[in-house]
């Protein structure tokens, strides 16, 4: 098991979209499988998943981007918001998330 830390973006965004069920069911769920999402390309190693937000379903759900590094390295959730909202990640935010999973990778070598 992993341990899950929520960055300061996805923390001010998590109560719009998930509920309190939701929201523990998605930390158990990437605590014990955070390989489970999908690799975004070019984005130094951040995943995506697609989760049920409050009621309505996978579909009409909602998108959480998270960064796994390794065995050492907790996984961090970055972003989350209703697939209604946005439908992929721009290249921006792909350069922006490339650059915070080297950070947040060399801060898990380091142990720090």
């Amino acid at each position: 098991m992993h341990t899950v830390v929520e960055t300061p973006n996805f923390s001010r965004n998590v109560d719009k979209v998930l509920g309190d069920e939701n929201y523990h069911e998605l930390i158990d769920f990437l605590a014990w499988n955070p390989l489970a999402g999908d690799e975004i390309p070019g984005t130094g190693g951040v995943r995506k998943i697609r989760i049920a937000a409050s009621g309505r379903g996978k579909r009409g759900g909602a998108r959480v981007v998270y960064f796994h590094g390794g065995i050492a390295i907790p996984v961090y959730l970055l972003m989350i918001y209703p697939k209604s909202a946005q439908e992929d990640i721009t290249p921006r935010e792909r350069q922006v998330l490339k650059n915070l999973a080297a950070v947040l990778r060399k801060k898990g070598k380091e142990g720090k």
